[in-house]
C-alpha cells in the first residue's frame, strides 16, 4: 500500500496535452521522463526520432494553442498573455496587435478578413490589418443611465416653472437656443461613436458581430440573489489561523434569467429576442404535473393579469453560429430545467427566431452546449447544420436543412460518438466512438453523407488521437487496461502501423505482472446487460471474500480497456486480489458510454438502480465465483461513497463492510449544476430527494463502516459526515468509524493521506471479510 499510493512518479510519467505545430512539421507535449518535480514540454519530428525538451526561449515564441483561422488557413489570430497576436504560418511570422495592461481575448478574423474583431472588458473593438487603427463598436457601461444634470427640472412642478419662465423672458429662450444649436454643431463635427448601452446591474456575454458588421448580438444576464454560499473552514493554514474558504451553494438556487439582445448599428437602436414561440416553452415537467399539490395556473400567472397567463421558462443562449457565406445565424436555447434544447434559425433584422428542432428529455439533455462548435456546426452549402443528439437512445450526429427542415441521421447503432468534425476538404466525417465494444475507443472516418465508416485505429484499448494540419498523419495517445498511455505516430489510414515515440513506465512498474481483468456482463434484475471488470482473486478459496468498487460520478465510465483515471485503484485491487479477494468494478446505471437510458436510469431515485446493480454484482460474484455471501465488501469515493453508504444502509444483509470516501450523505446540500438534473430541486421534489439521501436510512447500518473525508473539501463538504456522525451518533450506532484528512480536498494530494486511507481501508476488510 505505501508504494501504490506514494507519490505516482515511481510508475513513470505518461505524456500528455499533446498538440501540432502550426505548420504541421512537429508535435508537441507535455511529458517528464526525468522525474523531476513537474513535466516539461517536449518535440518530435513528424518523421519520428527522439523527442526533445522545448528550451524556454522557443516556448516563449510558440503561438497558443487555440485562436482562429482565415478561410484557407494560411494566418491565425490568437491570445497570449492578455494580447492579440497575428501569426502567418507559412512563414512562422508573427506579428502583435495590442500590448497592454488590459486583457484582451476572443480574437477572429471579419468575414472580408480585412480586420480583427477582439474582445476588451465588456467591449467589442476591431483592428484595421493594413492601416492598424483600432476601432471600439460597442460601448457598454456597467452603470445606469447617464445621471441627470444638476440644473435639470426633476418633477412636474420644476418643468412647468421653466417652461414657463422661457416663455416669458425672451433673453434666456434666446440663450437656450443658442446653447442647443451650438451642441448640435458640436456634435457633427464629432466622429460616429457607438451607441451607450447601459447594463446597470446586468453581466454580459458572448459578444459578436455579424457578418456584414451591422450587427451586434450579446447576451445579458440578470444579476439575482442566488442564494448563499457555503463556508469550509480550513484549519491548517500557514497564518495559523483558522481561515473560511467561500464555497458554492446548495442545490435549489434560482437560476440568474438571461436575454439575448441585438444591437442593430444602422437604426441605432437595441432590441431583445423573445423565446414564446418555441415548441413545449411552456410546458412543465412531469414530475411537477403529477403533483396533487401544484396549482395547475397560480404558479405561472403574471401579477395583476386578468387572465390566467404562463410564463416562458427559462433559458441559456447560445451563439449565434453563422454560415460560410455570412447570410443565416443559429442560435441554440436550452431550458434551464435542462429538459429541452431548442436549435433556431435567427433574422437580426427583427430578432425572431425560427425553430428548426426540438430535442426533449424528461430526465435531462445529455448534449452540452458551453463550446457550441464542438457540438454543431454549418455545411459548406450554407443550407444544412450538422448537430449531436441523444434522439436514438445514444449520442449520434445529424444534419438538417434549415429551409426544408428535413433531418437526416447520419451515424446509428448502440454506441456513441465523440468530437466529430469535417475534413478540410469537406469530404469526411472524423470522430471517435465505441463501436467496436463500450470498452474500447477508436477513431473513424466516414463519408460526407453519412456512408462508408471506416475504422482506422485497430489497436485494443483507448486511441485519442490528435491530427496534423494537412490530415495526413495522425499522433496517437494510446493506453490499454494494464498499460499507461504512451504517445505513437501513424499515418492517417485504416489499420497503419503505429510507431511509438515514448516509453514512460519504470523498471520497478513492470517487475510486477499487473493484471488485465476480465470484462464480464452480468444480468441485471430488470434484464439488462450490466458491464464490469473482475479481478480474480489469487489462488481462490470455496467461500472466499470479494469486494465491490464503485467508481466516481459527474458522467464516467471504469469498465474499459485502457488505463484508468483510477489508476491506484487499480493497483489496490491487485493487492487485494493477491491477497484472496475477488474483486468486482461495476458501470452500473448512471455510468457513461452506454446511452441515454442508461444515463438517465438514476433520474429522480439516485440509490435506486445504480445500487441495485451493486447488489445484483454481488449475487453475480455469489453464484459464478464461490464467494461466501457473508464476506461481501464494497467502497468507492465521492459518487461511489454515497454508493457505499446506501448500500450499508438499505441492504446490510448483502455487504459486510463499506469504505466511504468523501461520500455525499444528503443530495439538498450538493451543488446545483449537477443534482437539479437529477432530482430537480427539494422544494418542488422532496421525494426524489429523501429517497435518494443516505442520512434518510442510517438506521438500517448493521456492517462496520468506515467513512474518510477531507476537512477542506470543496466539491463535496466537510459537513456532509458531520451531519451524518451527528445522525448515527444520536441512532446509538457503534460499527462506524470517522477518518478525517485536514489539509485534503475531494481529491486527494498527498501520499502520507493515500497511504493512510488505504491502510485503513485495507484493514476494514482484513478485519470484516477474513474468517
Amino acid at each position: 500500500i505505501e508504494k501504490i499510493m506514494s507519490d505516482p512518479k515511481w510508475i513513470g510519467s505518461s505524456p500528455g496535452n499533446v498538440f501540432w505545430s502550426e505548420d504541421g512539421k512537429h508535435v508537441f507535449f507535455y511529458w517528464n521522463p526525468e522525474n523531476a518535480p513537474g513535466d516539461s514540454l517536449y518535440m518530435i519530428s513528424k518523421s519520428g526520432g527522439i523527442p526533445k525538451k522545448v528550451p524556454i526561449s522557443l516556448q516563449k515564441k510558440l503561438p497558443s494553442r487555440r485562436g482562429n483561422y482565415n478561410r484557407i488557413r494560411t494566418k491565425k489570430v490568437y491570445e497570449k498573455n492578455g494580447d492579440i497576436f497575428l501569426l502567418e504560418i507559412k512563414n512562422g511570422r508573427i506579428k502583435q496587435i495590442t500590448n497592454t495592461l488590459q486583457r484582451e481575448s476572443n480574437p477572429q478574423f471579419s468575414f472580408d478578413e480585412k480586420k480583427i474583431f477582439f474582445q476588451k472588458g465588456n467591449n467589442l473593438f476591431s483592428w484595421n490589418i493594413e492601416t492598424g487603427v483600432i476601432s471600439q463598436l460597442t460601448d457598454f457601461r456597467q452603470t445606469t443611465k447617464k445621471k441627470e444634470k444638476k440644473d435639470e427640472p426633476k418633477t412636474d412642478q420644476e418643468k412647468w416653472l421653466k417652461r414657463e419662465q422661457l416663455r416669458l423672458i425672451q433673453v434666456l429662450k434666446k440663450k437656450s437656443e443658442k446653447r442647443k444649436q451650438q451642441k448640435k454643431d458640436w456634435e457633427l463635427l464629432q466622429p460616429h461613436r457607438p451607441k451607450t448601452i447601459y447594463l446597470g446591474k446586468k453581466s454580459i456575454q458572448r459578444i459578436q458581430i455579424s457578418p456584414d458588421e451591422r450587427f451586434i448580438t450579446f447576451t445579458v444576464v440578470k444579476r439575482s440573489n442566488q442564494g448563499k454560499n457555503t463556508i469550509i473552514p480550513n484549519y491548517v493554514t500557514e497564518s495559523a489561523f483558522t481561515e473560511d474558504i467561500v464555497g458554492r451553494t446548495k442545490v435549489g438556487v434560482s437560476r440568474s434569467p438571461a436575454e439575448f439582445q441585438i444591437y442593430d448599428i444602422q437604426r441605432d437602436t437595441v432590441y431583445s429576442v423573445k423565446t414564446d414561440n418555441l415548441p413545449g416553452i411552456f410546458d412543465q415537467p412531469d414530475y411537477l404535473k403529477a403533483r396533487q399539490d401544484q396549482p395547475s395556473d397560480k404558479s405561472q400567472e403574471k401579477k395583476g393579469s386578468k387572465k390566467s397567463e404562463k410564463k416562458p421558462r427559462s433559458v441559456y443562449f447560445y451563439g449565434p453560429l453563422w454560415s460560410p457565406d455570412g447570410k443565416k445565424a443559429i442560435v441554440v436555447l436550452r431550458a434551464h430545467d435542462n429538459k429541452d434544447f431548442w436549435i433556431t434559425l435567427l433574422n437580426c433584422k427583427n430578432g425572431n427566431i425560427k425553430p428548426l428542432y426540438r430535442y426533449h428529455d424528461e430526465a435531462w439533455i445529455g448534449v452540452s452546449f458551453w463550446r457550441l462548435n464542438r457540438y454543431m456546426g454549418w455545411l459548406t452549402d450554407s443550407r444544412r447544420i450538422w448537430f449531436q443528439s441523444e434522439e436514438s437512445g445514444y449520442n449520434h450526429l445529424y444534419t438538417l436543412d434549415v429551409e426544408t427542415g428535413t433531418k437526416k441521421q447520419l451515424t446509428g447503432g448502440k454506441f456513441e460518438i465523440y468530437s466529430p468534425r469535417i475534413s478540410r476538404d469537406d469530404k469526411y466525417w472524423y470522430f471517435s466512438a465505441n463501436k467496436v465494444h463500450p470498452g474500447e475507443r477508436h477513431f473513424y472516418r466516414m463519408n460526407l453523407d453519412g456512408s462508408h465508416l471506416i475504422q482506422i485505429t485497430r489497436k485494443t484499448g483507448s486511441n485519442r488521437v490528435y491530427m496534423s494540419p494537412d490530415e495526413k498523419t495522425l499522433a496517437v495517445l494510446y493506453s490499454y487496461t494494464n498499460k499507461p498511455w504512451e504517445l505513437f505516430l501513424m499515418p492517417n489510414k485504416p489499420g497503419a502501423k503505429m510507431n511509438p515515440i515514448t516509453h514512460s513506465v519504470s523498471k520497478e512498474f513492470l517487475s510486477y505482472p499487473w493484471r488485465d481483468p476480465e470484462i464480464v456482463t452480468f444480468k441485471a434484475r430488470d434484464g439488462a446487460q450490466v458491464y464490469a471488470r473482475l479481478y480474480r482473486a489469487k489462488n481462490p478459496q470455496p467461500n472466499g471474500p470479494a469486494v465491490i468498487f464503485v467508481h466516481g460520478a459527474g458522467y464516467l465510465q471504469n469498465a474499459h480497456k485502457w488505463w484508468s483515471v483510477y489508476f491506484r485503484e487499480y493497483m489496490f485491487h491487485n493487492l487485494l486480489a493477491d491477497n484472496g479477494y475477488t474483486v468486482l468494478d461495476i458501470d452500473y446505471r448512471g455510468s457513461a458510454g452506454y446511452g441515454r437510458d442508461w444515463r438517465t436510469a438514476i433520474y429522480r431515485h439516485m440509490g435506486g438502480k445504480d445500487l441495485s446493480d451493486q447488489v445484483d454484482g454481488a449475487k453475480f460474484l455469489i453464484k459464478n465465483y464461490q464467494i461466501d455471501p457473508k464476506r461481501i465488501g464494497i467502497y468507492g469515493g465521492s459518487y461511489g461513497g454515497f454508493i457505499t453508504l446506501m448500500a450499508m444502509f438499505t441492504e446490510p444483509d448483502i455487504f459486510a463492510a463499506g469504505a466511504a470516501l468523501r461520500p455525499v450523505t444528503d443530495w439538498a446540500h450538493y451543488s446545483h449544476s449537477y443534482t437539479s438534473n437529477i432530482l430537480n430541486v427539494p422544494y418542488a421534489d422532496s421525494l426524489a430527494f429523501a429517497r435518494s439521501s443516505p442520512i434518510y436510512f442510517a438506521e438500517g447500518l448493521k456492517g462496520a463502516l468506515l467513512i474518510c473525508h477531507g476537512m477542506v473539501d470543496v466539491n463535496v463538504h466537510f459537513q456532509d459526515v458531520v451531519r451524518l456522525a451527528q445522525r448515527l451518533i444520536e441512532l446509538g450506532k457503534e460499527n462506524w468509524q470517522v477518518a478525517i484528512y485536514p489539509v485534503e480536498g475531494h481529491g486527494f494530494r498527498e501520499p502520507s493521506s493515500w497511504i493512510d486511507e488505504y491502510k485503513r481501508i485495507f484493514k476494514l476488510f482484513e478485519e470484516n471479510l477474513k474468517k
